[in-house]
């Protein structure tokens, strides 16, 4: 960090989080609120802050059942007693009704979102920020939208991460009502239209909440540099304008970039208890097969650790994901390659899920296609025993599964898209280099080649076979940690307060 400030005070404000590391405060390792990827970056994140000597603090929501939840039943009481003693070290808890009683981080109401997120943001603005004195600040998705533009109204520096395109929209009142003083920062907010007078806007012109992140912030992050670059380039027709012009203005302003996530550090074949047998880079070969007859024996499928094994990680989504390509060509590459007893193993909820059972049904697949309901420990198992994960998404604002994969052997066969084409490259064992099968054109014609390519390498000898998953699994650990996520986002910290945006007030 710059001399002039040797240890800056770094606040994270997240939603979420899985996990907090010990040292930053009493009873931290029962503070688990999860409702999707966001809780396990900002885990990895905040503990490899931690861990290299940053002055990282993290402000979240005062989840009291859904912590309690992770205590067993006689300790609730005791971790109560304990909460209301704890110093604040390094764990700042907004607290609100709002969430004290909750059970998930998300509600299907939309306006209880919006009434979380505001009495969060309120807790922050108020009481936190005061508190802490952060040098810099790090909000995270919409839900911490408004915060950039306090900050930029009080002089901190903030940096807004990009995990998801979902926003919010409210008004000014609401805002204010939630008990938030908006009318001092009101004129760094985005508004769905043009804004002039704030009494005027305050009650008919809402806040978009990410846009305004995005819009106040000093500088912006998403978690994908490729997925960043398609968004200003303008192709994804999702995006909508005022995201993407926001963007745009950020990027050409040089306040713009993308910093890729990083997967949980437990997920390791050495170390995952998961597995039937851990294994090493070295001996992955025997460690890979032990764990595919335990799945295949678990599943009803043929047994037999030669087949080749696909394996889907992640929500059947048609929208994102491209389950929709998979199903058009299931039967068909399932029959090509009825002899080496191709296999697929889903482990994962959605929306599509039926329309796989009625191919499955309907074709009497039950010993080559399993379906099951998505479980932590049958995933890291799969992991563990297939042979190639499948991710044909339309787009990937990250992605984690085709990082978590190749750490254990597993190939990603994958549209070339945002962080996908960041984190996967074509194989090429002549040359010694890649760690998966990309397709360019999203359409299932582009998966069923990148599936046969991946069955192509499945029938190399298996000499160098094992050489080039030895190779990509020793690689694959390097590069996909937390480590080196934290030390780009200290770098774009420091180049954060060498380069302030805000002039100071004359006043």
């Amino acid at each position: 960090m710059p001399a002039s400030r040797s240890n800056p005070t770094v606040l994270v404000v997240t939603p979420e989080v899985t996990y907090l590391p010990e040292g930053m405060g009493n009873m931290s390792n029962h503070l688990t609120a999860k409702a999707g990827g966001l809780a396990d970056v900002s885990a990895a994140l905040i503990s490899a802050l931690f861990d290299q000597g940053v002055d990282v603090h993290v402000a979240l929501p005062d989840y009291r059942e859904i912590f309690a939840a992770h205590t067993a039943p006689v300790l609730k009481s005791e971790f109560r007693r304990i909460r209301d003693k704890m110093p604040d070290e390094r764990i700042h808890l907004a607290e609100d009704r709002a969430f004290f009683y909750t059970t998930t981080v998300y509600s299907h109401y939309g306006s209880d979102n919006i009434k979380i997120a505001l009495a969060f943001q309120r807790e922050i603005i108020n009481n936190i920020m005061p508190r802490v004195k952060p040098d810099l600040i790090h909000c995270n998705d919409w839900m911490t939208g408004l915060i950039p533009a306090a900050a930029r109204e009080m002089g901190i520096p903030c940096l807004f991460t990009i995990h998801n395109i979902h926003t919010v929209k409210t008004l000014l009142a609401s805002i204010e009502d939630r008990g938030i003083d908006a009318a001092y920062f009101w004129h760094h907010l985005y508004y769905e239209g043009m804004a002039v007078e704030y009494e005027e806007t305050r009650e008919v012109n809402p806040v978009d909440l990410l846009v305004s992140g995005v819009f106040a912030a000093h500088f912006v992050n998403t978690v994908s540099p490729t997925f960043l670059q398609e968004i200003v380039e303008g192709r994804h027709d999702f995006v909508e304008a005022p995201l993407k012009q926001e963007l745009t203005n950020k990027f050409y302003a040089e306040c713009a970039t993308g910093i890729l996530n990083a997967p949980d550090p437990s997920y390791h074949p050495e170390t995952d208890d998961a597995l039937v047998q851990q294994y090493s880079a070295k001996d992955h070969a025997k460690g890979k097969r032990t764990n595919k007859r335990r799945l295949q024996r678990r599943l009803g499928l043929v047994e037999d650790d030669r087949a080749p094994l696909f394996f889907w990680p992640h929500r059947l989504d048609p929208v994102q994901k491209g389950c929709q390509l998979l199903a058009e060509i299931l039967y068909r590459v399932v029959s090509k390659y009825w002899d080496r007893h191709l296999q697929i193993v889903f482990v994962a909820n959605g929306e599509y899920k039926g329309v796989f059972h009625n191919i499955v049904a309907f074709h009497e697949l039950y010993d080559r296609v399993a379906i099951c309901e998505f479980d932590e420990q049958l995933a890291r198992l799969a992991y563990g025993a297939a042979d190639f994960i499948l991710m044909p998404s339309r787009f990937e604002p990250c992605g984690l599964p085709q990082m978590i994969a190749p750490i254990y052997g597993c190939l990603p066969v994958a549209h070339n898209t945002g962080g996908i084409h960041d984190t996967v490259t074509q194989l090429a064992p002549e040359t010694n280099s890649g760690n998966g099968f990309l397709f360019d054109v999203y359409d299932s014609p582009g998966l069923l080649w990148a599936m046969d390519q991946a069955m192509h390498f499945h029938r190399v000898p298996a000499q160098m076979r094992r050489k080039q998953i030895q190779r990509i699994m020793q690689e694959s650990a390097e590069t996909f940690n937390h480590d080196v996520t934290a030390r780009q986002y200290i770098k774009l910290y420091e180049k954060m307060l060498e380069r302030p945006l805000i002039a100071e007030r004359p006043y």
